[in-house]
């Protein structure tokens, strides 16, 4: 592995960049959320955000973790955009409202370097069953700060892979190759291009968002030899392979992707593959639980290969949703408690007993790809997620050093802000109202600001 220059950021950088979403709290005073003023005694506060997984683990609480323990566990759950709104309130401000709260791989070592959260050694090393070892490799590495201490635990985690429709392949003869290239897969949509009445031969993000049409978009580049800043932290988005990389995509998704791909993200690409209306999707790898589901039309139909690669070994992103504990936390060892339980082996044992094994919160431990219920349920993808998280490289994702981890993301603060402005222009590209040139020259400036508040440090 090449030596990374992972710089600390600069922490009157990381202090702006908390303020917008501060300063309302501030204006109008102390900021207390429902419930009180934090936690006490036997009860923790726990903010997460809704997604179905997180609602599962509510209803099974109650009459599990807190019959065990006796502590009692004070839900808040929100949206994905309420919940960092309300997240990033309560750990900036260390109000201590909340003990607990579900953070993915991008805030946690920002937060860490912030001094805004418990870290979690200490508890590790008192609790030996729950083999932090099991937990992969990658997911640690993502949690972890930059001295070395894990500050999360993940509830559950993806990679990103390419999904295609097998029948339809095998109608027109051809094969997905093992570790398909990105020409290669342009060349496959091309062919699969009306196969069926209405089928496009790919579908891929475009809807704005650094969560959306980035996403999929910063692996691309990354496998093509771009990056969004070199080790020297100089915006490198008018480089030759940062613009090779995004004109193949908006043409690929141009010529032979989803009708409206300007406004589809994760959820239109979904549907879109479900009802057979594309022939191919590269997108998270968690997507293969809905289309194995027993009431999806392409059940049994759709094939799983890794990510897309050029340039490097691998290219699929990592991501995941994890507990951090508030370092103003007045109850942190319940807290601990609730976490580990949470991400614990025994939690899985039991979704998978009450709830069935596809609703498992998978892709964070080596002993769930080993479990022969597991396996059975999940048996068209569980092979291939693994190894997409296994393989994914938060710290290494291109051919060249990078200043901060993440792969299809910049763990920098100011990535939110900027990834979605990019986003903005990538997509007016995509829906033709503007060349790729124009939207990277647009975004090369964005990211110059960046640039001069780290360049030097």
């Amino acid at each position: 592995m090449r030596t990374q220059s992972r710089r600390r950021p600069p922490r009157a950088t990381l202090a702006l960049a908390a303020a917008g979403t501060l300063l309302a709290p501030l204006l109008s005073g102390c900021w207390v959320g429902a419930g009180g003023a934090g936690s006490g005694g036997d009860a923790i506060n726990v903010l997460m955000v809704n997604n179905p997984q997180m609602v599962e683990l509510q209803k099974l609480t109650r009459a599990h973790f807190t019959e065990e323990t006796g502590i009692k566990v004070n839900f808040t759950v929100l949206p994905e955009n309420d919940v960092r709104d309300k997240i990033s309130q309560d750990f900036a401000n260390q109000a201590g409202q909340y003990d607990v709260a579900t953070l993915s791989n991008y805030e946690i070592p920002i937060y860490a370097r912030n001094g805004w959260l418990h870290e979690m050694n200490g508890y590790l090393a008192r609790d030996p069953a729950y083999d932090e070892q099991d937990v992969l490799k990658p997911m640690r590495q993502s949690l972890t700060g930059d001295d070395g201490k894990l500050y999360g635990q993940p509830f559950y985690g993806e990679s990103s892979f390419l999904m295609y429709r097998k029948d339809v392949f095998e109608k027109k003869g051809l094969t997905m190759p093992a570790r398909p290239t990105w020409q290669q897969v342009a060349d496959l949509a091309a062919k699969t291009d009306g196969a069926e009445p209405g089928m496009k031969g790919i579908c891929l993000r475009g809807l704005p968002g650094w969560g959306e049409v980035m996403a999929p978009l910063t692996t691309v580049v990354n496998t093509f030899g771009g990056t969004w800043f070199d080790k020297d932290w100089k915006a490198r988005l008018d480089s030759p392979a940062f613009e090779k990389a995004t004109k193949f995509y908006v043409d690929l998704v141009r010529r032979h992707g989803e009708s409206g791909a300007a406004q589809s993200g994760f959820a239109e690409c979904l549907n879109n593959m479900t009802q057979g209306k594309v022939a191919m999707w590269y997108d998270a790898t968690s997507a293969a639980g809905s289309l194995e589901a027993a009431n999806s039309p392409v059940k049994g139909k759709v094939g799983y290969a890794p990510a897309p690669v050029e340039k490097t070994e691998s290219s699929g992103w990592l991501y995941t949703w994890a507990w951090g504990i508030q370092k103003a936390s007045r109850n942190a060892d319940n807290a601990w408690k609730f976490v580990s339980w949470a991400s614990g082996k025994g939690y899985e044992e039991l979704v998978g007993d009450t709830a069935g094994w596809s609703d498992v919160p998978a892709g964070k431990r080596a002993s769930t790809y080993a479990n022969p219920a597991y396996r059975a349920e999940a048996a068209a993808f569980q092979e291939m997620t693994r190894k997409a998280i296994e393989g994914a490289r938060p710290d290494d994702p291109g051919v060249q050093p990078r200043p901060a981890p993440g792969i299809q993301f910049v763990g920098i603060p100011e990535f939110t802000d900027l990834g979605t402005k990019v986003s903005q222009e990538i997509s007016a590209a995509i829906a033709g109202r503007q060349s790729v040139e124009s939207a990277l020259k647009k975004s090369q400036a964005l990211a110059e600001k960046i640039s001069e508040e780290y360049e030097g440090r």
